[in-house]
């Protein structure tokens, strides 16, 4: 029987080489439009240029952490989930030729295409990982800044994920990723459809469950900003292809599906670090 984990890498598979292909990239959906509610529009010209064309085709996120992370000069920089590899590009611009930028993923495919896409973009202090967010393979207090697009809330143990970015995160490190957040409850069958887990719904948390599984790993902090709610038309288009009938479902879920910025911090040396360790 498949896992979460399997389906999610088969379909995100799948989206990079439709993106290597010169299409455009979906979010486990088989038509582009049921995922552009989400994964539209989340990156300024500026951004854009600086990026080959298969980086912005492969992206599936639901906001643009780099332009929200406050990234300086010299920073280490992890991206969870790094897909074809356009936020760690970018990232890796920012903090310049000091810093680096690592880039984590499971898919062969989508790290084959972030290679080539960093090195069509003439970045070399990147470096992209294999692994699963949930045994991420770096050291200890390695990281200054993590970034995320739309992939916590992806994984089917989300407290060890949070509990391995407070890991590798230096004392006073700092999470600032984008993801999908629930505002209450939403109907069940939602969340049992694995469409919908793979196009980043069915798996998101409420704003109260991220608080506390982020305080539970050790972070402190931590804040959740609403970038963007999803009314009735985009649940209609985000349901369109889930088995599920969107008329029924669609004002059950109209206005609790959001994207949202979350940030956190690790505490100081000085503090305790955690339900694991004190420095």
């Amino acid at each position: 029987m498949e896992t979460i984990t399997d389906i999610v890498r088969e379909k995100y598979a799948a989206a990079a080489r439709r993106a290597a292909g010169g299409g455009i990239a979906t979010c486990g959906c088989s038509s582009e439009s049921c995922c552009d509610p989400i994964t539209s529009n989340l990156y300024d010209e500026v951004e854009t240029s600086a990026v080959p064309d298969a980086a912005i085709r492969a992206s599936l996120g639901c906001g643009n952490p780099t332009a929200l992370a406050t990234l300086t000069a010299g920073e280490t920089v992890l991206d969870l989930g790094s897909g074809g590899g356009i936020d760690v590009i970018l990232s890796a611009r920012r903090v310049g030729p000091t810093g680096r930028a690592f880039g984590l993923d499971m898919t062969d495919e989508m790290l084959a295409l972030a290679r080539e896409n960093a090195r069509a973009a003439g970045v070399t202090n990147v470096d992209f990982l294999k692994g699963q967010i949930e045994h991420i393979p770096l050291p200890d207090r390695s990281i200054d800044v993590i970034i995320s697009n739309c992939v916590i809330n992806l994984s089917s143990d989300k407290d060890v994920a949070l509990r391995e970015a407070f890991r590798v995160l230096k004392p006073g490190g700092r999470v600032a990723v984008s993801d999908v957040v629930m505002r209450g409850e939403i109907p069940s069958d939602v969340r049992r459809s694995m469409e919908l887990w793979v196009g980043c719904i069915a798996g998101a948390l409420t704003e109260d469950e991220y608080v506390s599984k982020l305080t539970s790993a050790g972070f402190v902090d931590v804040a959740i900003e609403t970038t963007r709610v999803y009314n009735l038309e985009d649940a209609r288009m985000l349901l369109a292809e889930s088995g599920l009938n969107p008329d029924q479902i669609a004002p059950l879920v109209n206005g609790r599906v959001t994207s949202a910025f979350v940030r956190a911090r690790r505490p100081e040396a000085s503090s305790c670090c955690g339900p694991t360790c004190c420095s």
